[in-house]
Protein backbone atom coordinates (compact mmCIF):
# COMPACT_ATOMS: atom_id res chain seq x y z
CA UNK A 1 0.00 0.00 0.00
CA UNK A 2 1.34 3.20 -1.23
CA UNK A 3 1.91 5.91 1.47
CA UNK A 4 -0.58 9.27 1.50
CA UNK A 5 1.25 12.34 0.09
CA UNK A 6 0.55 14.07 3.63
CA UNK A 7 2.15 11.27 5.23
CA UNK A 8 4.94 11.33 3.27
CA UNK A 9 5.19 15.01 3.99
CA UNK A 10 5.01 14.55 7.84
CA UNK A 11 8.10 11.82 7.34
CA UNK A 12 10.20 14.06 5.26
CA UNK A 13 10.07 17.48 7.27
CA UNK A 14 11.49 14.88 10.22
CA UNK A 15 14.77 14.60 7.92
CA UNK A 16 17.34 16.76 6.42
CA UNK A 17 17.98 17.44 2.93
CA UNK A 18 21.49 16.26 3.71
CA UNK A 19 19.99 13.00 4.48
CA UNK A 20 17.42 12.83 1.86
CA UNK A 21 20.27 13.67 -0.67
CA UNK A 22 22.74 10.72 0.40
CA UNK A 23 19.49 8.14 -0.04
CA UNK A 24 18.64 10.31 -4.12
CA UNK A 25 22.54 9.48 -4.25
CA UNK A 26 22.67 5.60 -3.30
CA UNK A 27 19.70 5.40 -5.95
CA UNK A 28 21.15 7.58 -8.84
CA UNK A 29 18.76 9.88 -8.61
CA UNK A 30 20.00 13.51 -9.47
CA UNK A 31 18.08 16.13 -6.69
CA UNK A 32 19.67 18.86 -5.65
CA UNK A 33 18.85 22.23 -7.16
CA UNK A 34 22.49 23.65 -7.13
CA UNK A 35 22.61 27.49 -6.68
CA UNK A 36 19.16 27.77 -5.33
CA UNK A 37 19.24 29.34 -1.93
CA UNK A 38 17.42 30.98 1.38
CA UNK A 39 16.46 34.25 0.99
CA UNK A 40 14.74 33.95 4.87
CA UNK A 41 16.83 31.48 6.85
CA UNK A 42 15.23 29.28 9.58
CA UNK A 43 12.49 27.94 7.42
CA UNK A 44 12.09 24.53 6.06
CA UNK A 45 9.06 23.26 3.25
CA UNK A 46 8.32 19.88 2.53
CA UNK A 47 5.32 19.84 -0.22
CA UNK A 48 3.80 19.06 -3.59
CA UNK A 49 5.06 20.93 -6.94
CA UNK A 50 2.68 23.91 -7.90
CA UNK A 51 4.75 23.54 -11.20
CA UNK A 52 4.82 27.30 -13.07
CA UNK A 53 7.12 28.06 -16.35
CA UNK A 54 7.92 31.69 -18.22
CA UNK A 55 9.53 32.34 -20.90
CA UNK A 56 11.16 35.55 -22.68
CA UNK A 57 8.23 37.61 -24.35
CA UNK A 58 8.08 38.18 -28.15
CA UNK A 59 5.98 39.86 -30.48
CA UNK A 60 3.28 39.07 -28.49
CA UNK A 61 3.60 40.49 -24.63
CA UNK A 62 1.95 37.74 -22.34
CA UNK A 63 1.14 38.68 -18.45
CA UNK A 64 2.87 37.62 -15.39
CA UNK A 65 -0.21 35.34 -14.36
CA UNK A 66 -2.40 35.31 -11.74
CA UNK A 67 -1.41 31.47 -11.51
CA UNK A 68 -1.17 31.76 -7.16
CA UNK A 69 -5.00 31.90 -6.94
CA UNK A 70 -4.88 28.30 -7.79
CA UNK A 71 -2.40 27.19 -5.78
CA UNK A 72 -3.30 24.67 -3.09
CA UNK A 73 -2.85 24.99 0.69
CA UNK A 74 0.75 22.62 1.75
CA UNK A 75 1.45 23.29 -2.10
CA UNK A 76 5.17 24.27 -2.88
CA UNK A 77 5.40 27.32 -6.15
CA UNK A 78 7.98 25.87 -8.24
CA UNK A 79 8.92 28.86 -10.59
CA UNK A 80 11.17 28.01 -13.66
CA UNK A 81 12.42 31.10 -14.99
CA UNK A 82 15.17 29.68 -16.82
CA UNK A 83 17.69 30.62 -13.77
CA UNK A 84 16.86 34.51 -15.64
CA UNK A 85 18.40 36.87 -13.12
CA UNK A 86 17.71 40.18 -15.20
CA UNK A 87 13.71 39.96 -13.94
CA UNK A 88 12.31 39.20 -11.16
CA UNK A 89 8.97 36.92 -11.20
CA UNK A 90 7.75 37.17 -7.07
CA UNK A 91 7.43 39.89 -4.81
CA UNK A 92 6.12 40.90 -0.98
CA UNK A 93 2.28 41.11 -2.45
CA UNK A 94 2.41 37.36 -3.59
CA UNK A 95 4.18 36.66 -0.80
CA UNK A 96 1.60 38.02 1.21
CA UNK A 97 -0.93 35.98 -0.53
CA UNK A 98 1.01 32.88 -0.59
CA UNK A 99 1.43 33.53 3.34
CA UNK A 100 -2.75 33.44 3.65
CA UNK A 101 -3.24 30.61 0.98
CA UNK A 102 -0.75 28.78 2.99
CA UNK A 103 1.10 27.94 0.70
CA UNK A 104 4.38 26.43 1.84
CA UNK A 105 6.79 28.25 0.29
CA UNK A 106 7.91 29.47 -3.57
CA UNK A 107 10.73 28.29 -5.29
CA UNK A 108 12.48 29.87 -8.30
CA UNK A 109 14.77 29.26 -10.81
CA UNK A 110 15.62 32.81 -10.95
CA UNK A 111 14.93 36.02 -8.61
CA UNK A 112 12.83 37.79 -6.73
CA UNK A 113 12.59 41.44 -5.21
CA UNK A 114 11.00 43.25 -1.89
CA UNK A 115 13.77 41.49 -0.22
CA UNK A 116 12.92 43.29 2.86
CA UNK A 117 8.88 42.50 3.06
CA UNK A 118 9.34 39.09 2.45
CA UNK A 119 11.66 38.74 5.49
CA UNK A 120 9.33 40.96 7.35
CA UNK A 121 6.69 38.44 7.18
CA UNK A 122 9.45 35.54 7.40
CA UNK A 123 8.05 33.99 4.32
CA UNK A 124 9.60 30.38 2.80
CA UNK A 125 11.57 32.12 -0.09
CA UNK A 126 14.54 30.33 -2.04
CA UNK A 127 15.83 31.29 -5.41
CA UNK A 128 19.17 31.99 -7.25
CA UNK A 129 19.42 35.66 -6.18
CA UNK A 130 16.96 39.12 -6.15
CA UNK A 131 16.57 41.89 -8.04
CA UNK A 132 14.32 44.56 -8.02
CA UNK A 133 13.72 44.88 -11.92
CA UNK A 134 9.88 43.99 -12.68
CA UNK A 135 9.25 40.55 -15.17
CA UNK A 136 6.74 42.35 -17.06
CA UNK A 137 6.98 42.95 -20.47
CA UNK A 138 10.63 40.95 -20.17
CA UNK A 139 8.92 37.53 -19.62
CA UNK A 140 5.76 36.24 -19.76
CA UNK A 141 3.93 32.76 -18.32
CA UNK A 142 4.11 30.41 -20.67
CA UNK A 143 2.31 26.75 -18.63
CA UNK A 144 1.41 25.49 -15.35
CA UNK A 145 1.65 22.77 -14.03
CA UNK A 146 3.30 20.76 -16.24
CA UNK A 147 6.80 19.75 -16.66
CA UNK A 148 9.45 22.49 -15.55
CA UNK A 149 13.59 22.36 -15.03
CA UNK A 150 15.31 24.18 -11.59
CA UNK A 151 18.57 24.37 -12.14
CA UNK A 152 18.59 21.00 -14.45
CA UNK A 153 16.16 19.37 -12.26
CA UNK A 154 13.42 17.86 -13.60
CA UNK A 155 10.14 18.75 -11.57
CA UNK A 156 6.71 17.35 -12.30
CA UNK A 157 3.55 18.68 -10.92
CA UNK A 158 2.76 16.62 -7.54
CA UNK A 159 6.70 16.00 -6.98
CA UNK A 160 7.82 16.56 -3.59
CA UNK A 161 10.13 19.59 -2.81
CA UNK A 162 11.84 19.93 0.27
CA UNK A 163 13.91 22.55 1.01
CA UNK A 164 15.99 24.00 4.19
CA UNK A 165 18.86 26.01 4.59
CA UNK A 166 20.96 24.02 2.97
CA UNK A 167 19.22 24.01 0.03
CA UNK A 168 16.14 22.87 -2.47
CA UNK A 169 15.83 19.28 -3.82
CA UNK A 170 13.30 17.53 -5.53
CA UNK A 171 11.55 14.54 -4.82
CA UNK A 172 10.15 12.20 -7.42
CA UNK A 173 6.87 11.62 -6.51
CA UNK A 174 7.34 8.01 -7.53
CA UNK A 175 10.27 7.08 -6.04
CA UNK A 176 9.62 9.15 -2.72
CA UNK A 177 9.09 6.15 -0.25
CA UNK A 178 12.30 4.67 -1.80
CA UNK A 179 13.93 7.62 -0.67
CA UNK A 180 12.33 8.09 2.52
CA UNK A 181 13.42 4.53 3.45
CA UNK A 182 17.04 5.38 2.69
CA UNK A 183 17.00 8.59 4.35
CA UNK A 184 15.83 7.09 7.66
CA UNK A 185 18.57 4.78 7.58
CA UNK A 186 20.97 7.50 6.85
CA UNK A 187 19.45 9.79 9.67
CA UNK A 188 19.80 6.78 12.14
CA UNK A 189 23.26 6.17 11.54
CA UNK A 190 24.35 9.82 11.88
CA UNK A 191 22.79 10.16 15.37
CA UNK A 192 24.09 6.90 16.42
CA UNK A 193 27.49 7.91 15.29
CA UNK A 194 27.22 10.89 17.02
CA UNK A 195 26.26 8.86 20.65
CA UNK A 196 29.14 6.66 19.68
CA UNK A 197 31.99 9.87 19.68
CA UNK A 198 30.10 10.85 22.53
CA UNK A 199 31.11 7.51 24.02
CA UNK A 200 35.28 8.03 22.97
CA UNK A 201 35.51 6.06 19.66
CA UNK A 202 37.17 7.41 16.88
CA UNK A 203 35.23 8.56 13.50
CA UNK A 204 36.33 6.01 11.58
CA UNK A 205 35.44 3.56 14.13
CA UNK A 206 32.24 4.84 14.55
CA UNK A 207 31.16 4.70 10.74
CA UNK A 208 32.61 1.20 10.31
CA UNK A 209 30.16 0.30 12.90
CA UNK A 210 26.93 2.06 11.56
CA UNK A 211 28.13 0.90 7.66
CA UNK A 212 27.78 4.28 7.53
CA UNK A 213 29.74 4.90 3.53
CA UNK A 214 27.70 1.88 2.30
CA UNK A 215 24.35 3.64 3.20
CA UNK A 216 25.65 6.55 1.09
CA UNK A 217 27.38 4.77 -1.73
CA UNK A 218 25.52 4.29 -4.98
CA UNK A 219 24.22 0.84 -5.72
CA UNK A 220 25.80 -0.65 -8.18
Amino acid sequence: MSIPTKELVKEFFELSTPCVSDACDRLKIKCGCHGIKPIVFGKKIVGPAFTVKYVPVGGVKGTAGDFIDDVNEGEVVVIDNGGRTYCTVWGDIMSYLAINKKIAGTIIDGVCRDVDGIRKMGYAMFSKDYFMVTGKDRVMLQSVNEMVSISDVQVSPGDLIMADDSGVLVIPKDRAEEILKGAVKIDEAEKNIIGELKKGSTLREARVKFNYHKLQRSKE
